[in-house]
């Protein structure tokens, strides 16, 4: 089934849809907004989801809160998950004023609703261990007494720390697990309100993480566990190299060279101008491609994104820092297990998984998620529920052999 004719779209809506099982989304206004979307058409995106967003958001605030918690809290969440889609395509012009202010308003549904939550959640400022940026973060108590086990989730390349809550933190909560979800520099809140791009060395955002965790009397220290999603997959890994206060990391999905993971998407020609350091020729074939009719939705929003994110001006800058973006050297010094998961059909980062997996041995437990699930898409997306029993339980099982 597609839920647009534009694969990139169709990726999207699923991506939405696919938090329902922890109140992120409800599909079936999902569906009726997917109806207005049109093929390439990112504007078509933005009012279909800012349209939904506005008339959740609206009901939500027409509740008493005091005397609906539950109902107040699901219609927020879902406010704020479809304030995150309508921003989603818009980073092709970094002056659009949406980007601010559909973000304002995203954060502010969120933070409504973990205010109503059994245990509420609670905002964190942590600064890095160098001072020079700051790490918001979110903790959440499970409720349960007694120091207990703790999942820190970080998001990938274009995601919030806020989806991660939907995508796996709720389902850890369940268990008893606390979760901490935080974002570093160029993911959406640091690059928005700090101006600061990606980094590759990812443990001076996550050791900040794990000292505060460690302060805290309802954090077990020795059942930590640490979880990227997406470029997560990346960025989870290289902070374990560098901080073994971890009991385990999931990589989901699961990669070793993010560098070379996008440059292969480039033609041969385009790789060989590339490496051969003529970024003039480079830029100047790159906006061609993006200015080319037949150009794919995420061809165009890759580059944009990356521009974005990677606060750089041009595609050659945006490759360049990417080529830092590698486990080559690093990849020696993880001693922690890692679960490496593996969309048996994953066309954004092809192979990667597999080669993390390789290269790791006998730390790695390598988990294909398979079409026949509905698990084949990059992370997972749509099968939320198998894929969170799948991790939590090897989570659990890790925590339990090295309890004994």
């Amino acid at each position: 089934m597609q839920l647009s004719a534009d694969p990139d779209f169709h990726y999207e809506i699923l991506r939405v849809m696919s938090l329902a099982p922890y109140q992120g989304a409800d599909l079936g206004e999902v569906l009726v907004a997917a109806q207005k979307i049109q093929p390439k058409d990112v504007e078509s995106f933005y009012g279909a989801f800012n349209g939904l967003a506005t008339r959740v958001d609206k009901t939500a605030r027409a509740m008493d809160a005091r005397k609906k918690p539950i109902s107040a809290r699901q219609h927020f969440f879902k406010a704020a998950t479809y304030y995150r889609s309508a921003d989603f395509f818009l980073h092709g012009n970094g002056s659009d004023p949406r980007i601010d202010s559909l973000w304002e308003k995203h954060l502010a549904a969120f933070n409504s609703a973990i205010a109503l939550l059994p245990t509420p959640g609670r905002r964190i400022s942590l600064g890095a261990s160098n001072d020079s940026f700051t790490i918001p973060a979110i903790f959440y108590g499970c409720g349960m007494p007694g120091p207990r086990p703790t999942l820190i989730l970080g998001n990938g390349y274009d995601g919030a720390q806020e989806e991660m809550y939907h995508v796996i933190g709720q389902a850890a909560l369940e268990r008893g697990i606390n979760v901490m979800t935080y974002e570093g520099p160029g993911q959406p809140s640091v690059r928005r309100e700090q101006n600061l791009g990606f980094i590759p060395d990812w443990e001076k955002v996550v050791t900040p993480v794990i000292d505060h965790l460690l302060t805290r009397p309802e954090v077990d220290p020795r059942a930590i566990g640490l979880l990227g999603y997406s470029m997560g997959g990346y960025l989870a890994p290289r902070a374990a190299a560098f901080d073994h206060r971890l009991a385990a990391v999931l990589a989901v999905d699961g990669v070793y060279d993010y560098g070379a993971a996008n440059l292969d998407k480039f033609p041969e020609r385009m790789r060989a101008i590339f490496k051969a350091g003529d970024a003039t020729l480079f830029n100047r074939l790159v906006e061609q491609r993006l200015a080319d009719p037949a150009a794919t939705t995420a061809a165009v929003w890759g580059v944009q994104q990356g521009l974005w994110s990677f606060n750089v001006e041009t595609p050659f800058e945006w490759m360049t820092k990417l080529e830092d973006y590698t486990l080559a050297s690093v990849l020696p010094k993880i001693r922690t297990p890692v679960f490496v998961a593996q969309a048996e059909r994953d066309d954004v980062i092809p192979g990667q998984s597999r080669l993390l997996a390789e290269k790791l041995g006998e730390l790695a437990t390598h988990h294909v998620f398979e079409s026949v699930d509905g698990a084949a898409y990059h992370c997972s997306v749509g099968a939320s529920v198998l894929q969170n029993h799948v991790l939590l339980d090897w989570f659990e099982d890790v925590l339990q052999r090295r309890s004994r």
